[in-house]
């Protein structure tokens, strides 16, 4: 196991220097141009890609181009966002140091903008992973055990429905409906300042309602696949010998079911939950757009539109880590879930 893990952590370096190369690569070839997007851009000059000087600029939009490399060519560049640079006192990614937002937060620590956004874009889709999997998994599990039922039927039918609907629809619909009907129920953000004769209890309660919104246009989607997924593992296992035995020592039916058919079904899951931890990273983006949620996704969106590198580099990275991250840990539970997988 040791051996194991050390491999699979050590292949993690050289890929994801790949995928921060490709990825930099990308972003300073393709059209637009940050000094323009930024406080910069009524004097940035005439038209041209990034990392080009314009004729006719400023002083300050071609100090702006050498604070931020973008006078040098990409892989200058990004060996600069990487390795860092001596003479300004950075010590580049591998060192920790990620850079300074270009234009969302002029001059900020990367860092400092992605820890203001990250704690709202973590809660929520915590909550929205816990919907998923207790909806998913309870809703598989029955119609496994009463397959072929109209239970069974119309649960599919109904999963399949939400699968299909798009969740920016859903979630201009539900603001609409709801703005129209329930005046009095939050729309936007994840909290709001408590009064000052507000109980604990109360701001709990009116916190937990700016999550309902959001959380379920983020699950919705999710309950088709999981459950069927779900279904069609423990469909498998509860065909097998060991189910005849338990049930021929008299354990009842819900015990075989939860302490023999479900452990033996969860390979599928863990596969599942693999994806897990770059959700926690990037949540989801038109979700946060729409119910003005200051989180990841929203960033990224800011980042995209700005051409801001060096937040779009970090949260790339980030979530090329989390992939990988999350692709390790399930490897690893699913030799505790089945005794029978081991890498040694």
């Amino acid at each position: 196991m040791r051996a194991y893990l050390i491999k699979r952590l050590l292949w993690m370096i050289p890929t994801l220097f790949c995928i921060s190369v490709a990825s930099y690569g990308m972003m300073r070839l393709a059209p637009g141009d940050p000094v323009k997007a930024s406080f910069l851009a009524g004097d940035s000059g005439g038209e041209g890609g990034a990392g080009v000087r314009k004729p006719g600029e400023s002083a300050a939009a071609r100090e702006f181009r050498r604070r931020f490399y973008l006078d040098q060519p990409w892989y200058i560049g990004y060996w600069r966002w990487l390795a860092g640079d001596p003479a300004r006192n950075r010590g580049g990614a591998i060192r920790g140091d990620f850079g300074d937002s270009v234009v969302i937060s002029l001059g900020a620590p990367v860092w400092q903008v992605i820890a203001e956004k990250l704690p709202a874009t973590i809660k929520l889709n915590l909550w929205s992973f816990a919907v998923i999997y207790l909806v998913s998994i309870s809703f598989g599990v029955y119609s496994a055990v009463f397959r072929g039922s109209l239970a069974d039927r119309l649960l599919s039918a109904a999963f399949f429905v939400m699968y299909s609907l798009p969740a920016f629809w859903i979630g201009i619909l539900l603001i609409i409906l709801v703005s129209k009907y329930l005046p009095w129920w939050p729309i936007s953000g994840l909290s709001q300042a408590p009064g000052p004769d507000e109980t604990y209890w109360s701001a709990l309660g009116r916190s937990a309602l700016h999550y309902v919104l959001p959380v379920a246009c983020l699950s919705y989607g999710g309950f088709a696949s999981l459950s069927r997924f779900t279904r069609a593992a423990v469909l498998e296992s509860i065909r097998q010998d060991y189910v005849r035995v338990a049930r021929a020592k008299g354990l009842s039916e819900w015990a075989v079911i939860f302490r023999h058919v479900f452990r033996n079904s969860l390979i599928p899951l863990i596969t599942l939950a693999a994806g897990l931890l770059p959700g926690l990273l990037g949540g989801s983006m038109i979700i946060e757009y729409l119910f003005n949620i200051p989180g990841m996704g929203t960033l990224m969106l800011q980042a995209l539109s700005s051409r801001d590198y060096p937040v779009l580099m970090t949260e790339m990275g980030l979530g090329a880590f989390l992939v990988l991250a999350g692709m390790l840990i399930s490897d690893l539970l699913y030799a505790a879930a089945d005794p029978r997988i081991t890498f040694d």
